[in-house]
C-alpha cells in the first residue's frame, strides 16, 4: 500500500520522508529553536483526499526508525478514521472513548505495534458528534496531558482537513508543529492560502507537496544505491 517499514529496502519514498522528518526532529531537539510543544505534530490538509493519513503514517514510521525517538500516532480524524484499517488492525477503543469516559486511562487504549518505538492511539468508538469532541475542553486537557506525560515522545495527530470544519483549527492552536499536505495539480492555490491563513497563529507550519509525478529527490535517488559490479 506504499507504506515504509523498518524492514523495507531503501527507496525513493523512504528517502523523501527522511527529508520531511528532519526539520520536524530539529524543532524537537534544538532547544535554541524555542518551539513550544514541538513534540506535538499535527498532520492535516485543506480538503479530503490529499493524502494526509498516508503522510502521517509514513512520517511516524520514518521517525520511529530513529535510534532514540519513540512515536505515538493518534487517529484524530474521528469522523472518518482510517488508520487501523489501513494498517490491518481491528477496531479498538481509543481517543473518543477517553474523551467520553474520564475514568478511562490513556495507557488502557494505546496500542503497541511490532514496529519498535511506534505506538497507536485509535480514534475509538464512533459518536454522533465525534468531530465536535476535537474542540472540546476534554480534548484540550487530553492534549495537555499528552504533552506533559509523554514529553520524551513525539506525538503525531492525523486530523480532519482544515476547510470543511473549524475543529481542526482549534486543535491546531494547541500544537507545536503543523504539517499541511497539498495534493499536486489538484488542490487550488486559493484553498491552500485559506488553510495557511487559518493556521497563521501556529508556531511552525510545514507544507508537504504530495502526489507529484516526479521529485528532485527521485531524480538523484540512484546516488544512494550501491554500485553494480
Amino acid at each position: 500500500m506504499g507504506y515504509i517499514t523498518p524492514e523495507s529496502p531503501r527507496s525513493q519514498l523512504s528517502s523523501e520522508f527522511r527529508i520531511i522528518k528532519r526539520p520536524v526532529l530539529t524543532n524537537v531537539r534544538d532547544k535554541s529553536a524555542a518551539v513550544d510543544r514541538a513534540n506535538l505534530v499535527m498532520v492535516t490538509s485543506s480538503l479530503p483526499g490529499e493524502g494526509k493519513t498516508f503522510v502521517a503514517a509514513n512520517l511516524a514510521m520514518a521517525i520511529a526508525m530513529e535510534l532514540d525517538t519513540t512515536v505515538l500516532l493518534v487517529d484524530a480524524d474521528v469522523a472518518r478514521p482510517s488508520l487501523l484499517s489501513r494498517l490491518g488492525l481491528p477496531s479498538s477503543r481509543g481517543l473518543l472513548d477517553v474523551l467520553i469516559d474520564p475514568t478511562l486511562d490513556l495507557a488502557d487504549v494505546i496500542l503497541r505495534t511490532n514496529v519498535p518505538n511506534l505506538s497507536l492511539l485509535p480514534a475509538g468508538a464512533q459518536q454522533g458528534r465525534a468531530t465536535e469532541f476535537l474542540a472540546s475542553d476534554s480534548m484540550i486537557r487530553l492534549v495537555d496531558e499528552l504533552a506533559s506525560r509523554y514529553s520524551d515522545r513525539l506525538i503525531i495527530f492525523d486530523t480532519p482537513p482544515v476547510l470543511p470544519s473549524t475543529e481542526a483549527r482549534v486543535l491546531a492552536s494547541h500544537m507545536g508543529q503543523v504539517i499541511v499536505v497539498v495534493a499536486a495539480e489538484h488542490t487550488l492555490q486559493s484553498s491552500v492560502q485559506q488553510t495557511l491563513a487559518a493556521l497563521e497563529r501556529c508556531p511552525v507550519v510545514l507544507p508537504v507537496l504530495n502526489q507529484i509525478s516526479r521529485s528532485e529527490v527521485g531524480a538523484h535517488y540512484g546516488y544512494y544505491q550501491p554500485n553494480e559490479t
